[in-house]
């Protein structure tokens, strides 16, 4: 067995070999004859597949198979070998590189972050590079690069659009793999968030589920029947103008209760420092709320009852099982329980049944964690 240790060539993977990965990497480990079942493979054609799989170091024999109940001696299961790939993930902002080194598994090992003085695509291009050489310093072997922007991002890695950075048409990817001289793949950050959450988070196990995140922007990401919902208008930020409160605040677009002016952390922050005089922090508003500060928990409930609505909105269209709850404001929801739970019920049907709500880890990291599962989807795809 190759050991994991050693360098490996970008070569994403096709046909059956993906399919069997994938169903290794997700659900490993799993004996043969379990393996088999899921991919209604015949004997010969598993082992044809997956000994080159084995000798190539990305799959490995780890014990004997409980559930292989053939005579004779059992099979091992096979199980990846989560540190035979290192992926970088990387969330662009508007100020700042976030930056994490992950297994194939998507274990972060290492994270960094280095600020953004300025916002031209090749000045941003150089610092992501710079945090991609430092932190593919810390591990042996980098497969490939992904990186997530705030935007609508072209299936070929260019940023059509990202309003937090200013660009139109950057091409992303190419910027980053001539500084780098590594593969990679640029997408929308809610959409590799959602993949995430859908490979290794809380919408594991789930075919259908949705992603609702709050923090400088509203985004919501859609998994139906096991793929994630994904079109020329992803990114674009659609329900971010949604209309949550006609008596609400309004947005720097003039919509007056929408997404936008209901829950992100600029928009709840302004809102109380019209009313204090000072700019107070987000989670220092949220801080004042569980404190039984009057002000701040009628702006926070206020926004904890929107969100219960766009939850609504998304469970009356999606039909989802779970929602999850993420993004850098997702504590407004542990926050706001109560008025969510409320905004939620008011505009769900009474016969119908409410989703299970999970709430995310907080954090930029975990944004540039779903930058790194884009590649690993990549790899093991290879799409």
């Amino acid at each position: 067995m190759t050991t994991s240790g050693e360098a490996r060539p970008w070569v994403p993977l096709a046909g059956q070999s993906h399919r069997l990965a994938l169903e290794v990497l997700l659900h490993g480990p799993l004996s043969r004859a379990e393996l088999a079942r899921r991919t209604d493979l015949s004997a010969g054609s598993l082992t044809r597949l997956t000994k080159p799989l084995v000798e190539a170091g990305l799959l490995v024999e780890v014990g004997p198979g409980a559930g292989d109940l053939r005579p004779g001696r059992p099979s091992q299961p096979l199980d990846i070998v989560p540190d035979a790939h290192h992926f970088v993930g990387v969330k662009i902002t508007g100020d700042t590189v976030h930056g994490v080194v992950t297994t194939l598994r998507a274990d972060v090992v290492s994270s960094g972050s280095r600020p953004l003085d300025g916002r031209t695509p090749d000045e941003v291009a150089d610092v992501v590079a710079g945090l991609v050489e430092h932190l593919a310093a810390q591990v042996a072997n980098v497969t490939a690069v992904g990186v997530s922007i705030g935007g609508h991002v072209l299936p070929d890695g260019t940023a059509h659009r990202a309003p937090f950075l200013g660009w139109a048409d950057v091409a992303l990817s190419t910027l980053l793999q001539e500084r780098t001289g590594r593969p990679v793949v640029a997408a929308n950050d809610v959409l590799a968030l959602t993949e995430a959450t859908h490979w290794f988070g809380e919408g594991r196990g789930h075919s259908q589920f949705a992603l609702v995140t709050v923090g400088a922007g509203v985004g919501v990401g859609i998994v139906a029947h096991d793929r994630l919902l994904d079109g020329p208008n992803a990114g674009l930020g659609l329900l971010g103008h949604h209309s949550l409160d006609p008596l609400g605040p309004p947005c720097p677009l003039g919509h007056r209760g929408c997404a936008t002016a209901m829950l992100t952390t600029g928009s709840i922050e302004r809102q109380v420092a019209a009313a204090r005089g000072d700019l107070v922090p987000y989670d220092e508003v949220l801080d004042l709320a569980e404190s039984g500060d009057e002000l701040a928990r009628r702006v926070v409930d206020d926004a904890g009852r929107a969100l219960g609505r766009l939850v609504a909105v998304v469970t009356n269209v999606a039909l989802p099982e779970v929602v999850v709850l993420g993004g850098e404001g997702a504590r407004l929801a542990v926050v706001a329980r109560t008025a969510l739970d409320a905004g939620l019920a008011g505009d769900l049907d009474p016969l119908a049944e409410p989703p299970e709500l999970a709430v995310q880890a907080s954090g930029f990291d975990v944004w540039a964690r779903g930058a790194a599962v884009i590649a690993i989807q990549t790899y093991v795809l290879g799409r």
